[in-house]
């Protein structure tokens, strides 16, 4: 696997709002997958966000070693694949909803309609990449 940062064709590709599953460690070490929304920073770190109920909070707080896989909408042979590890959290204690915020204006142009949820955003600092079909590595 290439080592970041993300060519720049890649980054932009990896950029836009492409369906996405997330694999973190349980506690025991074995790999879980789900769908998730990301977003990419300016700074390179990908933002995720979820219900602070979810288990696999406390599981990335264990294990903060986490890869994420994008697909291209509609094509997902080409996919951008990415593996790096958490380096920031933030617990939004006001409920102001930020974050989550981003998130659901960049996959679906509104703001988040579950407002009476506690959530948790966390930033993973990508460390290696691979991409197939239009985000090949030459």
């Amino acid at each position: 696997m290439p080592k970041a940062p993300l060519p720049a064709a890649v980054a932009e590709l990896f950029a836009r709002p492409h369906p996405a599953v997330v694999a973190v460690l349980l506690p025991s070490g074995a790999p879980m997958s789900v769908a998730t929304w990301y977003l990419v920073e300016d700074d390179g770190t990908v933002l995720l966000n979820m219900d602070a109920e979810r288990a696999r909070v406390s599981w990335m707080r264990e294990h903060p070693e986490v890869a994420l896989t994008a697909l291209k909408e509609g094509e997902w042979y080409t996919h951008v694949s990415v593996r790096g590890r958490v380096v920031r959290w933030d617990d939004d204690p006001e409920r102001a909803l930020a974050d989550i915020d981003r998130l659901s204006n960049h996959y679906g142009g509104r703001d988040y309609p579950t407002r009476d949820r506690a959530r948790i955003s966390c930033w993973v600092e990508i460390t290696n990449w691979h991409g197939w079909g239009e985000a090949k590595a030459d």
